[in-house]
């Protein structure tokens, strides 16, 4: 092939090449965005919340995105959830039953998120509260993430109070710094900043607020509003409004950066709780039972919006039951990511649902909390069956007709409670033994089986775990 020639086709194959990566679409921008210890009636989309309930702004995003109406996240209090979030897998597989476990860390040996994007060219920003480490290596930017404004510790920061680098520090990207003003506001602000910076390319944002954790405190002049628009609340109950406030603010912000950006139709995004509202911050969970640290549904079903207008239209509720293990599945099939091998995850894509591809969904959900008195429930179907830390008592019910566990099935259904049981009990020989060492079923037997004895399992190790 003479010279001329050859320039000629080289460069004709260069040019394809180049119209080619310029018409290949880009994958989504990813943003989680996870709020601490929020009450299921605190926001104000749910229709039961209490008066003094306004969330506009995260009104806005569930009016114009798609809420599922029966959504869980996989533990009851703060870091397993956040561990099963982040790997996708149930937490007990990597031995977190407990917050203590999870406040630990996650092993190495478990991949998170921002590792399972970076082959697909993303760029990654934490923010806010982790509760899955103390050390740097156990951070995120230990753990795979790019970019990290927030803090360690066991689950709680002062708001007010941000530069206590020897007591309680705050980080970027490793180290300890001082900053000041209103912790909400500020990771809203580091949130915007990373959103902004890395618009030209494709960005994970994982942005968990630790509001509205406690300790309770708010500015002042929004606690006196409150106080003077509703005098019949309690004091406490004020000031977590006045928090809550300063939430749905950032979530307001966050969307319409998106949006001011020419980002929002390709933006998967996903809002949703870490556990159930706190009784000792005065959330409100109607009409569920419970709250934080149980296992009714008070304290594992969340508020969950998922958005992005470029792929499945908005403005609809979907009642199939999902959990938080879900997301991790849903994005990577949005960027175009293979699912890992290796160690397969346990939830699952909820691309066909929402774009109506499919109706079909896990059915089967799982809790454990591990330990001699540890709690755990099952839910398959309609039919939940749950056995609360330190009662021998297990309850069943039936969602579909009682949401709110007002009756308890279990007495004249022994069949259904020995079906439930065995579900779990298979499902459990498969998770790790705990991290503190402790055994992971309960010591004595309840009714209707749910018990092999904690000492053997110490003594069994699980080789099959992947």
């Amino acid at each position: 092939m003479k010279l001329p020639v050859l320039l000629t086709v080289v460069s004709a194959l260069l040019g394809a090449v180049a119209t080619h990566a310029a018409s290949a679409p880009r994958p989504p921008n990813i943003v989680v965005i996870l709020t601490d210890d929020q009450g299921y009636a605190d926001i104000s989309f749910n229709p039961q919340h209490p008066k003094e309930v306004s969330t506009p702004h995260l009104d806005a995003l569930a009016r114009e995105s798609v809420w599922f109406s029966q959504a869980y996240i996989t533990g009851n209090v703060c870091s397993p959830t956040r561990a099963g979030l982040l790997t996708g897998r149930y937490q007990q597989r990597a031995g977190v039953y407990t917050a203590g476990e999870g406040g630990r860390g996650i092993a190495q040996t478990e991949t998170i998120f921002p590792k399972f994007l970076k082959p697909a060219g993303y760029v990654s920003g934490a923010f806010g509260k982790w509760h899955l480490g103390l050390t740097v290596e156990q951070s995120p930017v230990g753990r795979g993430f790019d970019e990290w404004y927030g803090f360690l510790g066991r689950g709680a920061h002062d708001y007010l109070k941000l530069d206590d680098i020897e007591g309680s520090p705050m980080y970027r990207n490793g180290k300890p710094i001082k900053d000041e003003g209103y912790l909400t506001t500020r990771l809203t602000d580091e949130t915007v900043a990373f959103i902004q910076k890395h618009k030209a390319q494709p960005f994970y944002v994982h942005l968990a607020y630790n509001a509205v954790h406690s300790p309770a405190q708010a500015p002042a002049a929004d606690i006196a509003r409150f106080k003077k628009q509703f005098p019949e609340i309690t004091e406490a109950r004020a000031i977590l409004m006045a928090m809550l406030h300063h939430l749905d603010l950032g979530v307001g912000r966050v969307v319409d950066t998106l949006k001011k950006e020419g980002l929002w139709e390709n933006t998967l995004l996903v809002f949703l709780t870490d556990n159930g509202g706190s009784k000792a911050m005065s959330a409100v969970n109607t009409p569920l039972r419970g709250a934080k640290q149980q296992n009714y549904e008070g304290g594992i079903r969340t508020p969950f919006i998922v958005s992005w207008p470029a792929a499945f239209k908005g403005g609809r509720t979907l009642d199939t039951p999902i959990s938080s293990l879900d997301i991790l599945p849903t994005a990577l099939e949005a960027a175009g990511d293979a699912l890992p091998t290796a160690k397969p995850l346990d939830g699952k894509s909820l691309l066909p649902l929402l774009t109506g591809k499919s109706s079909q969904h896990i059915d089967t959900f799982y809790w454990s909390e591990g330990g001699e008195a540890g709690g755990f429930a099952v839910r398959a179907g309609d039919w939940k069956l749950v056995q609360q830390r330190s009662q021998p008592k297990v309850e069943l019910f039936n969602l579909a007709k009682d949401p709110a566990e007002a009756t308890d099935l279990a007495p004249q259904n022994a069949a259904k409670v020995a079906e439930l049981t065995k579900l779990y009990d298979t499902w459990l020989d498969q998770m790790a033994e705990p991290m503190d060492g402790v055994g992971k079923r309960v010591t004595s037997k309840a009714p209707g089986g749910a018990a092999k004895k904690s000492k053997a399992d110490r003594k069994k190790k699980n080789a099959t775990e992947p």
